[in-house]
């Protein structure tokens, strides 16, 4: 299925974190936080600003991104645990 998002938003996948830590300890599920790095996989044609003109948009598809904690709305398409959220949520672009 196709998904574009509206506006200034974006389709985000989480990037999964490692399952050890740097001291070779195995992190189980249950202890895991989320992560709050992404994969960007669809963006919107950006917002418009007061006199009808749009606003490029920052990241595009295929960029890593950082975001908040609590950013996003989680949403399952084709079997996919995505998020979609506005581009302000983007803390930055991982290079």
């Amino acid at each position: 299925m196709a998904f574009t998002p509206l506006h200034d938003r974006v389709l985000v996948e989480r990037v999964e974190s490692e399952e050890k830590t740097a001291g070779g300890l195995i992190i189980p599920d249950s202890a895991k936080e989320k992560p709050a790095e992404g994969l960007v996989v669809a963006v919107g044609a950006g917002a418009k600003d007061e006199s009808g003109q749009r606003i490029a948009m920052d990241v595009k598809e295929g960029d890593k991104i950082l975001f908040g904690k609590w950013s996003g709305t989680e949403i399952k398409l084709d079997g996919k645990e995505l998020l979609i959220m506005k581009e302000s949520d983007i803390l930055g672009v991982i290079n």
